[in-house]
């Protein structure tokens, strides 16, 4: 979010989708209520709220679309689990710029499969934001490499169903 005051006055034609609940799932609450209103009070008169759409939780089908029609994902997490949303991104094409924290390195490589950003460097986030947007056709192939990486990697049938059922034979 702190990256979206610049990121929005640089790029006058940008939307930001937001998609998921407010609570967190995970870790501590804000003790602003939630995040995002954390986020929207600290940079209060900084955002074009017309320009960023908080969807809320999106049924599946319709996240794809969303997913599929996006110049960027962009992942921020504080090292923490991975999210199973990062690998949709991959796996639907899109080009995922991701903090360099543990769990989001397991997965992108910087510059072969995706982008990596430090989590707390908003310009860091915004200049990968724009190097995406003015060089879409030439990093097809993160996109494509990224596609490949989670299905070598994650395919059900192929990949993490006969790892667990590996384990349990054990």
């Amino acid at each position: 979010m702190r990256a979206l005051p610049k990121l929005l006055r640089e790029r006058p034609n940008a939307h930001v989708i937001i998609i998921g609940d407010d609570f967190v799932s995970y870790g501590k609450p804000s003790l602003h209520g939630s995040y995002r209103k954390q986020m929207l009070d600290e940079l209060e008169g900084q955002l074009d709220l017309n320009r960023i759409h908080f969807l809320g939780p999106v049924p599946y089908q319709q996240y794809l679309q969303i997913l599929q029609l996006s110049t960027a994902h962009v992942y921020l997490t504080y090292p923490f689990v991975l999210s199973w949303s990062m690998l949709e991104a991959m796996a639907a094409g899109c080009l995922v710029i991701g903090s360099r924290t543990a769990p989001v390195q397991e997965i992108i490589e910087d510059g072969k499969n995706g982008l990596l950003v430090d989590f707390f460097a908003a310009d860091e986030i915004v200049d990968a934001v724009h190097r995406v947007c003015d060089h879409f056709d030439q990093l097809a192939q993160l996109r494509l490499t990224a596609r490949q990486t989670v299905i070598d990697r994650f395919d059900l049938h192929r990949v993490c169903l006969p790892q667990q059922l590996k384990l349990l034979q054990v």
